[in-house]
């Protein structure tokens, strides 16, 4: 009955993971009217705050700032109500900067929706199957290198718009676009900087006057105000805005800045591709972007789930990894249909919906609603934040990310390899990209874990004189205590020593207690050990082996030999076994 409920309760298990369990777990505690009045007040605050930033990293990725917005509209409520978090709150964020913005370079807005829709599809493959539970093993050295090697990316790509200067084009590589930066400096608009200190001033110093209002609206109201009274003083065009900056066109209709429509229906391939055409939808598009769309969903696969470990910690609550890829998934397929770029759990906007006192996902659907409400409403308004002040709200949010304290720390006292694969990771994102930094990260992160495994894992010669259990046994009898799992890094080493017996040993017992799990490379060394000892003479008898271990030996053609091979189940009946076959 243990095993079978183990095999419920496995990953691999063969039942279908659930939908709407987040919405579920919330409703099974019970669900009135005051936890609806919390989950609007909340959904109210992270409303405001994800409008600016939804803004903002839309504009990073390289595509107009609705975009943004029409994420955390379609993907916010989507997620929200199919996934498995009661709390994530889902949208664009700035750990995919990095990883979009070649993708726009490449392949226009309708390369990266059609990207995101691949990536959406790969998303509730990992939650059918049940892959949720093998996010946990990316170790953190690699997730805090990459990430902190995405805020610096971003961080420098503000740059531009932070300090009003005139840049060319920008590339895909770090160490060209720093170039390019730098040799722009001469250009710097006093105007744009004034605006951008200001901006950062108060993002940094708001919330020490602990007043409930959100620092991002205030900063950008002010920053807004600043900038009209500068362009109406100096002239216009003094300081750029969203209005000055983009244009929008849809169904005869054109305007500055953000369109004022929801999100309406349009398929991903119809929008523009790099060189501002339709793209053709066919077999060599997708098998381009079979690659990208993977590390979007890795990525976003990552992303979420660490969002939802959060949130799990802030609420004491325990979310369903397989319910929330999958929801992550019908998010990121659906939203490219309406104009929304990638989504995932954004850990910051998750913290605040929880310190708001939401009770359940409908918080992150009224956040959705707040964002439609200041698209369809306000979107004139929002045309006159400067440029400048959202710089300033994309360094808070990389400082944020980057968890410089954590970092620094760690490199102090962390281990020698951990330190080596976490700056490795931070270099590689830096330098070149996210996805050959978690790969590489990964493959070393793997190759330290089975190194300190193999050292776990030996055989030792016991003293059979020493001990009461072994004292009766015949001087002919060699007893080894086998410790540790036996796998490709370990098995080798272990069955090494046993390999040298002294001339009068007749039969040769291990001591297989302390051994969890054997691989396939350990059960080669076992077939090559008994091989070896049967020539030499030798029987050979394995004590207290797990039965499982056992069918894998049996299922490898290693069976019970009268007088050459056997499986007891402790010493004392090995003990009878070696008097009987020595006679």
């Amino acid at each position: 009955m243990r095993n079978m409920r183990n095999m419920r309760n496995s990953p691999w298990s063969g039942r279908m993971p659930g939908v709407f369990m987040g919405l579920r777990a919330a409703w099974k505690e019970g669900y009135g009217l005051a936890d609806l009045r919390k989950d609007v007040m909340a959904g109210l605050t992270i409303g405001i705050v994800a409008v600016p930033l939804a803004m903002a990293l839309a504009i990073a990725v390289g595509v107009p700032p609705q975009h943004g917005l029409y994420t955390a509209i379609v993907a916010g409520a989507i997620i929200a109500l199919t996934g498995g978090s009661r709390f994530n709150v889902s949208g664009p964020t700035a750990a995919f900067v990095v990883i979009l913005i070649p993708v726009v370079q490449q392949y226009g807005l309708g390369g990266l929706l059609v990207a995101t829709v691949m990536a959406g599809l790969i998303l509730i493959a990992l939650g059918v199957t049940r892959m949720g539970a093998l996010i946990q093993f990316v170790p953190y050295p690699v997730v805090l290198g990459f990430t902190a090697g995405i805020a610096v990316v971003i961080a420098t790509l503000q740059l531009p718009d932070f300090l009003g200067l005139t840049v060319a084009h920008l590339g895909e590589h770090y160490l060209a676009n720093l170039g390019t930066i730098v040799s722009a400096f001469p250009s710097i608009n006093p105007m744009e900087l004034g605006v951008g200190i200001f901006t950062l001033l108060i993002l940094i110093f708001w919330g020490r006057l602990k007043v409930p209002v959100p620092a991002p609206l205030v900063a950008l109201v002010a920053a807004a105000l600043a900038t009209w009274a500068l362009n109406h003083w100096l002239g216009g065009g003094a300081v750029d805005t969203i209005a000055s900056r983009f244009t929008w066109e849809y169904r005869g209709e054109s305007g500055q800045g953000i369109p004022p429509i929801p999100p309406a229906f349009a398929f991903p391939w119809h929008l523009p591709g790099p060189d501002g055409q339709p793209l053709q939808l066919n077999f060599d598009l997708i098998r381009a972007l079979l690659g990208p769309a993977f590390a979007i969903a890795m990525l976003g696969a990552i992303e979420s789930l660490l969002c939802a470990v959060v949130a799990d910690g802030l609420s004491r609550t325990r979310h369903d990894p397989n319910s929330e890829l999958i929801g992550q998934g019908l998010g990121n397929v659906v939203a490219p249909f309406f104009g929304g770029i990638t989504a995932t759990g954004a850990i910051a906007r998750t913290a605040t919906n929880i310190r708001s006192g939401a009770r359940s996902p409908i918080a992150a659907v009224v956040h959705a609603l707040v964002v439609l409400i200041a698209v369809v409403g306000l979107a004139g308004v929002l045309g006159h934040v400067p440029m400048a002040a959202l710089a300033a709200l994309l360094f808070v949010v990389a400082w944020n990310m980057s968890e410089a304290r954590l970092f620094a720390r760690t490199l102090r006292s962390a281990p020698g390899p951990d330190v080596t694969i976490l700056l490795i990771c931070f270099g590689l994102t830096v330098l070149f990209d996210m996805v050959l930094a978690v790969a590489v990260g990964m493959g070393l992160a793997a190759a330290l874990f089975i190194h300190r495994m193999s050292l776990i894992t030996h055989s030792d010669r016991v003293q059979t004189d020493r001990h009461p259990d072994t004292r009766s046994l015949p001087a002919a009898v060699a007893l080894y205590d086998v410790n540790g799992p036996l796998f490709f890094g370990a098995a080798e080493k272990a069955m090494s020593s046993l390999r040298l017996v002294d001339p009068g040993v007749k039969v040769v017992m291990l001591d297989m207690r302390d051994v969890p799990s054997m691989d396939g490379t350990a059960l080669v060394a076992l077939q090559s050990l008994i091989t070896d000892l049967r020539q030499k003479g030798i029987a050979l008898i394995f004590v207290g082996m797990k039965a499982r271990l056992i069918v894998k030996l049996r299922r490898a053609g290693v069976r019970k030999e009268v007088g050459r091979l056997t499986y007891v189940t402790d010493m004392e009946e090995g003990a009878r076994v070696v008097r009987r076959w020595l006679g």
